[in-house]
């Protein structure tokens, strides 16, 4: 599974951006490490609308409306979070979830248990949700767990949603820096998400599209 690249390249375009000239540099025009990280983190804190408001935004009514329509309890709020490039790229067709972002959990231990059996670079074990899209539209979508690894040898973890994630970016025009919330419910226990796309207005609160 090629995954690594894809990863690699939002790191290589965080990286873009901070050469400066400075006559006398002895970095040939580059930052000291130092600073190029605490430029990179800024950066990537002021790219997209704030990552956890406190209070967390509640779920839009329309769509509370919609899953209790379908029978859905236990709302939950999994992430929010910025698209970035890949997440829109149609050459990578997928919806990266960092668990390290993860607000809660959101898979029960036999779920968890499912996807982790599979984790290895010749096949992945993948779940078949149901998605509700901004538009309100359901379709499933396969969910999956990705184990990546870095160029220093390290590895992250991340829940992907794959298979027909082109097609909801295209359906909802969703665009690299927007912000999004992934919302998960049950339906007879059965795992279910909600994708809202969401704006910041000038009180700090949230409001979606």
């Amino acid at each position: 599974m090629d995954v690594v690249d894809g990863e690699m390249k939002i790191e290589k375009e965080y990286d873009q951006g901070f050469r400066v000239e400075h006559e006398g540099d002895d970095h040939q025009g580059r930052l000291p490490e130092s600073s190029k990280i605490k430029k990179k983190k800024q950066k990537m804190a002021t790219r997209c609308d704030q990552q956890y408001p406190t209070p967390p935004p509640d779920l839009p009514i329309k769509f509370r409306k919609r899953i209790r329509a379908l029978g859905g309890s236990d709302i939950a709020l999994i992430i929010q979070k910025c698209l970035f490039k890949t997440d829109v790229s149609s050459g990578h067709n997928r919806l990266s979830i960092p668990l390290n972002q993860i607000r809660q959990t959101f898979l029960t231990p036999q779920e968890t248990e499912f996807l982790n059996s599979g984790n290895n670079e010749k096949k992945c074990s993948e779940m078949e949700v149901m998605l509700t899209e901004p538009s309100l539209r359901r379709d499933t979508i396969s969910l999956k767990k990705w184990e990546m690894k870095k160029a220093s040898g390290s590895a992250t973890s991340m829940y992907v949603l794959v298979g027909k994630w082109n097609s909801v970016a295209l359906r909802n025009a969703l665009r690299e820096d927007e912000t999004v919330q992934l919302w998960s419910f049950r339906i007879n226990s059965k795992l279910g998400l909600a994708l809202v796309k969401r704006r910041a207005k000038s009180n700090g609160y949230f409001i979606e599209f």
